[in-house]
């Protein structure tokens, strides 16, 4: 079922692969045609106005005109500096937006785009973070959410998504099984609406780079990412690329991708060529967020980090571990995804240009305590010191 407006507007979206048009009715997540996802025609538009957070950007997302925009005051996250060792890095804090991850982002978008287009109830796959960004969004814009999860996945999260009164269904398996039963459920006729698949979500996640740079008053030198799919990364791509475009900076940063070395494929394409999949599996990792194991975008992810001049890195479990402790004793309580940051801080901040942005992309309250460091919640106020050193 679809209302007026979706009938007279079509999303500015073509296909990744054959080049065709997004269709003019329903939301169908890849092209009919050859199976690829969708992509943004023209890229992202930076156009400012007068509101605050992601409102204040409602101009440059693909919405149909004068449709609600089902916000929860995602955006205007702090942008803190700090003092490591060798210069200053500043924090993105994207773990402190409503749902206490930077999925809010990409999900205000999608959401608004999906009740613009009439839809009732949609299913969603994730590891934690975009299934509770999604329910939350669901339940502010009247829609009826089911959210597919692993069962490894933290039950902090899982508990926030039934709070917002989604469906919660768990897979027994790994991330990529859990992707494959919501295809499973598109195909059975479900709105599958995937912050993967569907571009809405690049829309969203651009502002990251608009907030950055408007904080800074220029783009920074290099800028940091946890990355599993890598909608962030490249979403902040594309604002920077529009940033440049409209003459608001004149550099593009360095795009710096961080992996789990227990399942990092987009670090083994760049080390060693697409070869190097062959010894990339899905394995356990504390940074659940990023267990991703054949991204969907990972090609255009790739060419970003490339263009840029950026690099991947891949971190050991020992290494998030104690990235975990050392933003713990600084006063950002995040999960283990957002932790990968600081080992690929100690092993390149004297090498990345200036001003160096890290993104912590997820809250520490949605893990559960057993993954805390040692220190947290117990009075401990020692500042913990790199093993390595150069940061502390």
């Amino acid at each position: 079922m679809t209302n007026d407006p979706s009938e007279e507007w079509s999303p500015p979206f073509l296909c990744s692969n054959c080049g065709r048009d997004y269709p003019g009715h329903g939301l169908p997540y890849r092209c009919s045609h050859c199976g690829a996802h969708f992509d943004l025609a023209d890229g992202v538009r930076y156009a400012p106005g007068a509101g605050r957070g992601l409102d204040r950007y409602s101009e440059s997302f693909p919405l149909p005109p004068n449709s609600p925009f089902y916000t929860l005051g995602e955006g205007g996250t702090p942008l803190i500096s700090e003092e490591l060792g060798q210069g200053q890095v500043y924090f993105k804090c994207e773990h402190l937006n409503p749902t206490g991850s930077f999925k809010d982002r990409g999900t205000v978008v999608l959401v608004s785009a999906l009740k613009a287009a009439g839809v009732e109830r949609a299913v969603e796959d994730s590891s934690g973070n975009a299934g509770a960004s999604f329910a939350a969004y669901a339940a502010r814009a009247g829609i009826r959410a089911r959210v597919l999860v692993p069962d490894y996945a933290s039950g902090p999260k899982l508990a926030q998504i039934e709070a917002y009164g989604a469906e919660l269904v768990r897979i027994a398996g790994s991330r990529s099984e859990t992707a494959e039963a919501a295809i499973r459920a598109a195909e059975n006729g479900a709105v599958y609406a995937s912050h993967v698949y569907l571009p809405h979500v690049l829309a969203g996640t651009a502002t990251l780079a608009f907030e950055v740079a408007e904080t800074l008053g220029r783009a920074p030198g290099a800028i940091i990412f946890p990355v599993g799919q890598g909608t962030l990364l490249l979403g902040a791509y594309l604002g920077f690329k529009a940033l440049l475009e409209a003459g608001v900076t004149q550099v593009m940063p360095m795009l710096i991708g961080v992996q789990a070395q227990a399942c990092a494929p987009l670090w083994a394409v760049y080390m060693g060529g697409s070869a190097r999949l062959n010894w990339v599996s899905e394995q356990e990792t504390l940074a659940e967020g990023i267990r991703i194991v054949a991204p969907v975008r990972g090609d255009a992810v790739l060419r970003a980090v490339e263009e840029t001049n950026g690099v991947f890195v891949a971190v050991e479990e020992v290494e998030i571990q104690r990235g975990l402790g050392e933003l713990a004793q600084r006063g950002y309580l995040v999960e283990p995804t957002s932790a990968v940051i600081w080992a690929a801080l100690e092993k390149l901040r004297s090498d990345l240009p200036e001003p160096v942005v890290a993104v912590l992309t997820g809250s520490g309250f949605k893990t559960r305590p057993a993954s805390w460091p040692v220190g947290v919640g117990r009075g401990d106020k020692k500042r913990v010191t790199s093993q390595q050193g150069n940061l502390a």
